[in-house]
C-alpha cells in the first residue's frame, strides 16, 4: 500500500490518472498533455505501473495505458473500513 501512497501523492501522477479516467492513451499521448520530458513521463508511468494503478498494453510500436479499477475499488473499500462502516 506504500507504493500507492507514494504513487498518488504527486500532482503529475493524479493527473494522468484523471487524463486516463476518460479512454485509454498511449504513452506519446500522454506525454502530449504535459510540458515535461517524455522521459519524466515514463517515470511517473513506472511509478503507477508499480503501485499497480495503471495497466500497460504493448500494440505495435506503442504502449497503451489503462486504469486498473480493482486497485481504486480495493482503496475506497479499505477507507470505508477505517470509518468502522464494514
Amino acid at each position: 500500500m506504500n507504493d500507492l501512497f507514494k504513487a498518488l501523492s504527486d500532482k503529475t501522477r493524479r493527473d494522468i490518472l484523471d487524463l486516463l479516467k476518460t479512454r485509454d492513451m498511449s504513452a506519446g499521448e500522454i506525454a502530449s498533455a504535459f510540458p515535461i520530458s517524455a522521459a519524466s513521463i515514463s517515470h511517473h508511468l513506472n511509478i503507477l505501473k508499480q503501485a499497480d494503478l495503471v495497466a500497460s498494453v504493448r500494440d505495435g510500436q506503442s504502449i497503451i495505458y489503462s486504469l486498473n479499477t480493482s486497485v481504486f475499488q480495493d482503496l475506497v473499500s479499505w477507507v470505508y473500513t477505517l470509518q468502522g462502516k464494514d
